[in-house]
């Protein structure tokens, strides 16, 4: 059961991440004419990818070695180099746009696959 659960706690941290990316995005999109607002990005691949790690990587024995770096949380960052209005916003309307099709696109993914991790424990449990 270890294996099943693991499955559905890499799931609900990947739709952690992308509901942080989406409040991000909004965020953005919100303040697009607030003057020297810079858009900030939400990170949570390094999340991901340190629990696929781990998850690929089952400990059967106590001196195995851990492949994953421990629980570190997604963040968002601030790019403040660039500036692509003339009131110093950095806020690219189209990006975020595509950021946040993108983003929707990869949370339905995300929600198919619980719902069909879902679906395979309730058939397991004689549902149906």
């Amino acid at each position: 059961m270890t294996l099943f659960s693991s499955t559905i706690d890499q799931l609900h941290n990947g739709l952690d991440g992308a509901e942080l990316r989406q409040n991000t995005i909004a965020n953005n999109i919100a303040n697009a004419d607030t003057p020297n607002y810079k858009a900030r990005q939400a990170n949570f691949e390094h999340t991901l990818d340190d629990a696929k790690r781990q998850f690929d990587s089952q400990k059967t024995d106590g001196r195995h070695v851990n492949f994953g770096s421990g629980h570190r949380e997604a963040y968002t960052s601030v790019d403040r180099s660039r500036s692509y209005n003339h009131n110093g916003n950095s806020v690219d309307m189209d990006k975020e746009m595509a950021a946040m099709a993108n983003n929707q696109i990869y949370q339905s993914a995300l929600i198919d696959r619980m719902d069909g991790q879902f679906g395979s424990l309730k058939t397991a449990l004689g549902g149906q």
